[in-house]
């Protein structure tokens, strides 16, 4: 495992956001939720592809998430992704979501 520099690490925006709208995406070539998520005044609104089909689209609007808010958007197919959320890699579930476990604003930071 490759060590990074402190620097590196605050370098990552990484903030809470509350999942607004889930939307289907049918042009993703793996299985994918397009999500709109506010990140509170600060950050705003933002959208993002998420490979978490094995969550319900109940399950997830207006759930907490973590996501780096700091990487240029990326094109994913025809859909722009903002931000990244996060997940652990689970090899039978697929990505599992990292949350707060307790209910904190939009927008807060994680670090």
């Amino acid at each position: 495992m490759a060590e990074i520099a402190f620097d590196q690490f605050v370098a990552v925006d990484m903030r809470v956001g509350r999942v607004v709208a889930v939307d289907d995406f049918p042009e993703a070539r793996k299985l994918a939720w397009k999500l709109t998520i506010d990140f509170g005044p600060e950050v705003g609104v933002k959208r993002s592809s998420a490979q978490i089909k094995h969550y319900a689209r109940e399950e997830l609007e207006g759930t907490l998430v973590v996501a780096v808010v700091n990487f240029p958007p990326r094109q994913i197919g025809p859909f722009m992704s903002e931000v990244l959320v996060l997940g652990a890699m689970d090899a039978d579930k697929g990505v599992v979501l990292l949350r707060p476990d307790a209910d904190v604003a939009p927008g807060d930071r994680i670090g």
